[in-house]
């Protein structure tokens, strides 16, 4: 079983703090989800882009999140647009050489 990082990137139509705010809204149910080890939220306000990076134990478990309720609530919120997601295996060797969190 190979360890899986989902990378989320979107626009961002709302004004940073705004942002914040729903990032901290999601972050307890993302918590939640079974297979996720962690989530880093992230934002560009000057490029009005917002990110996350997630590491999960398996492809199903990403598989079931991009598939999910959660991802879906996102697609539907007018402050998300252009969403791309993207999935990697992870190169565990050389990750915990320089500390990687895996």
């Amino acid at each position: 079983m190979s360890k899986k990082i989902l990378q989320i990137n979107s626009r961002s139509n709302i004004p940073a703090a705004d942002l914040v705010k729903e990032f901290a809204g999601a972050a307890v149910p993302i918590s939640m989800v079974a297979g996720l080890e962690w989530k880093i939220f992230a934002m560009n306000e000057e490029r009005s882009e917002a990110a996350g990076i997630y590491l999960f134990t398996d492809e199903e478990s990403l598989q079931a999140y991009v598939d999910g309720p959660i991802m879906a609530a996102m697609r539907s919120k007018p402050a998300f647009s252009d969403i791309t997601t993207k999935v990697f295996d992870v190169a565990e060797q050389p990750t915990l050489v320089t500390r990687g969190p895996i």
